[in-house]
């Protein structure tokens, strides 16, 4: 296996899942590469089903193994929500600070020691052979105000378990070590390498 398309148009997210996968010594391309593809509406009701639908999708057109991933933010305060809507919380053209908005404002009033979160990651495989799924998870507290300017997303709110830093403050290194993303991309990681042992 030479080449894998990552199945996404999100900059932030292919950067991060770039670095991380470097030392496959994979040519790793993204649909930037193949401007004919269509734009994946995200319209299944899991996060499993989003990622499984892009991966598919970039497989069949271009022939190359596919590797996409659909996250969400699950705050318990709000019943598991915003997760499988997470990027399209406040509207299908929302921007981070949009959605970053919207959830401290459903958020205001709620205890500091009530809000719990956890990021989740599905990362779907699609090759000629096989469909595979890998899952990470990285719990955290949601914050009364955002701090840090790296990351993207509700990383400046997010503050995982064990550090005194959200997200948007970890250095790159760190936050790819102990994130969501980063967990489910070193299953996957761990998994080809595996492969080809």
């Amino acid at each position: 296996m030479d080449t894998i398309v990552l199945a996404s148009r999100n900059k932030d997210k292919i950067k991060e899942l770039r670095s991380t996968l470097a030392p496959l010594g994979i040519e790793l391309k993204s649909t930037y590469d193949f401007p004919n593809l269509d734009e994946v509406i995200e319209d299944r009701e899991t996060l499993e089903g989003n990622a499984l639908k892009k991966a598919r999708y970039v497989f069949e057109e271009t022939g190359l193994p596919a590797l996409s991933d659909d996250t969400g933010l699950e705050v318990d305060a709000l019943d598991g929500r915003p997760g499988v809507y997470s990027a399209r919380y406040a509207g299908e053209s929302a921007t981070y600070q949009d959605n970053l908005d919207k959830l401290l404002d459903e958020l205001a009033g709620v205890d500091s020691e009530d809000r719990g979160a956890q990021f989740r990651t599905v990362v779907a495989f699609v090759t000629p052979e096989d469909t595979y799924t890998f899952e990470g998870i990285c719990r955290g507290e949601i914050l009364m105000e955002e701090r840090g300017d790296g990351g993207f997303g509700y990383d400046p709110v997010f503050r995982p378990i064990g550090f005194d830093q959200t997200f948007a403050e970890l250095d790159e290194a760190t936050k790819n070590e102990i994130s969501h993303r980063g967990k489910a991309i070193q299953k996957f990681y761990d998994w080809m390498k595996a492969q080809s042992s």
